[in-house]
């Protein structure tokens, strides 16, 4: 029981630090005229891609796990850290987006997709240590649903002042939970 308490705060904590970019994208959409109908799409199309791809990188972990045996923990570890690293230096660089898709058609399905993608290879490191894979796309989905319809609301009265500290503090804790599981 109590590593199941266990996994269930590591995968949350891993969840949430996924779903701040949702949660920062969401902050500048909030400062379009959006209608709740789309607010609600958007926010479910992205829980949707942070269902789907850490669950193919999950699929994907398990098979490579077998070939790794031993070194599993040791590749999650700098995977959590690389990814880590390159959302906190993302969230200050110049390939920072400047203009975001409107979150129509297909500018909603590339904006979801856009803050999705990291959660492919968390998912791939949550396949090779062996997470329990419904516990962990659930998670993943609802917190950057939650976060991305968060965002939309907090920026609509905040008018964008946090945007990318939201994903430098996502990428701070995965690369310390990757710090964690690579040092004794």
């Amino acid at each position: 029981m109590e590593f199941l308490i266990q996994e269930l705060v590591t995968l949350s904590i891993m969840a949430f630090a996924v779903s701040m970019d949702a949660f920062s994208v969401g902050l500048g959409l909030g400062l379009a005229p959006l209608k709740i109908k789309q607010v609600f799409r958007l926010g479910l199309t992205v829980g949707m891609f942070h269902v789907f791809l850490p669950l193919a990188g999950i699929f994907a972990g398990r098979l490579l796990s077998d070939q790794l045996g031993f070194y599993t923990t040791q590749v999650c570890a700098v995977l959590l850290i690389a990814i880590g690293l390159e959302m906190f230096l993302g969230s200050f660089g110049r390939n920072r987006r400047k203009k975001m898709l409107f979150p129509k058609g297909i500018g909603m399905i590339m904006s979801a997709l856009s803050v999705s993608m990291d959660s492919l290879p968390v998912g791939l490191t949550l396949g090779l240590f062996g997470s329990k894979t419904a516990l962990a796309v659930l998670l993943f989905g609802f917190f950057s649903c939650i976060l991305t319809w968060t965002g939309i609301l907090f920026g609509k009265t905040m008018k964008g002042w946090f945007g990318h500290y939201s994903q430098a503090f996502g990428g701070s804790i995965l690369f310390f939970l990757g710090l964690k599981l690579l040092l004794p």
